[in-house]
């Protein structure tokens, strides 16, 4: 367990090593935003605090170890309401299935539909031109292992995509972790994850192009391409922990019915304000789930000097159920995530375990 603690100290110390500490001064200066939005219900219902113990294909977002808990196949779909009133829906969809004894594969898909938007120019600003859908999408592939009863790690490489007419942007990010749980009941988890580690992306395309006249030796019509420049993707490091608290005791010493599990994760980012956050989860019977958390950043609780959008609180619910002989299970999860402005962000989820 000592050498263990310490393959994992090490890796706390790089993993923070290679990233800048909060820094608000360079808010903005980052692309792809996309990549920090939490399209899960189970994630978001805990704002994210479960990342050292969470399992199955969300953990694509928080920490890409606890995909490696799959051990046959696991089917999710969401559907996010984001920012209520911003007519701006998520759908998110993957499996995870289980490869070997040890090692699982994931793959997952996320998208935005953020609606047509009226197309302006300098002559016609007021539109009637028509309309354009701009697209955003993420897509993962992730590999995970089980190194023993104790150490889970894993990696996540995830293609983004940006586009509007004749403009668009791609590149590519990565996400590695790792999970180790311990306790006399393994009710101890701490987890470490390094998330949109990547080069910097551009936009390119004949969008950036525009007609211009040149006088000199008289009138001739040119073509006159615009530079974008690069942007940095919003890395971050994610360092959590949750304790599992049992209520009753049975013949082998604690019985798994009651649970309540105490989460919280320390988020590193390199273009904004760190984030505290905290998350609660009572499970009876793995069958019935609530939770509650709430973010915390410099300047969250004061109108006047909040950076984000969300005002800190989350909720969420799930209920799921075996439906056949191999204990098979279909899960249904909703989570609310408070804002202001907007009128929040409902997430409802599908998730098949086979």
């Amino acid at each position: 367990m000592i050498k263990n603690l310490k393959y994992i100290g090490l890796s706390t110390i790089i993993a923070c090593s290679t990233l800048h500490a909060g820094n608000p001064e360079r808010a903005g200066q980052a692309g792809a935003g996309q990549l920090l939005i939490n399209p899960y219900a189970r994630n978001s219902g805990m704002v994210g605090a479960n990342s050292a113990k969470v399992r199955g294909l969300e953990a694509q977002f928080l920490n890409i170890a606890g995909t490696a808990y799959t051990r046959k196949t696991e089917i999710i779909f969401n559907r996010t309401a984001w920012l209520l009133g911003t007519d701006i829906n998520i759908n998110t969809f993957g499996l995870t299935q289980g490869i070997g004894e040890t090692s699982t594969i994931g793959f997952g898909v996320m998208a935005i539909n953020a609606g047509k938007i009226d197309i302006t120019t300098e002559e016609q600003p007021e539109g009637g031109l028509g309309t354009y859908q701009p697209t955003f999408q993420n897509i993962s592939l992730s590999y995970a292992k089980m190194f023993s009863e104790a150490i889970f790690g894993g990696i996540n490489i995830k293609l983004i995509n940006e586009q509007i007419p004749n403009v668009s942007a791609k590149g590519v990010a990565i996400d590695a972790g790792i999970q180790y749980h311990t306790g006399k009941y393994d009710q101890i988890h701490i987890g470490i994850a390094l998330k949109n580690w990547g080069p910097k992306m551009t936009y390119r395309g004949d969008g950036l192009s525009r007609q211009a006249t040149t006088n000199y030796g008289g009138n001739y019509e040119l073509t006159v391409n615009n530079r974008s420049g690069a942007f940095e993707l919003p890395a971050l490091v994610n360092i959590g922990g949750a304790y599992d608290i049992y209520l009753l005791k049975d013949s082998s010493g604690v019985s798994k019915k009651h649970r309540i599990t105490l989460n919280s994760t320390f988020t590193s980012n390199s273009f904004t304000y760190d984030n505290l956050l905290f998350g609660v989860e009572y499970a009876w019977k793995d069958m019935l789930m609530l939770r509650g958390g709430y973010m915390y950043e410099k300047g969250i609780t004061s109108s006047a000097d909040r950076r984000t959008v969300f005002t800190g609180p989350a909720l969420g619910a799930t209920f799921e159920v075996p439906f056949n002989e191999k204990k098979s299970t279909v899960g249904f999860d909703y989570s609310y995530r408070f804002t202001n402005p907007f009128g929040g962000s409902h997430t409802f989820g599908l998730r098949v375990n086979l």
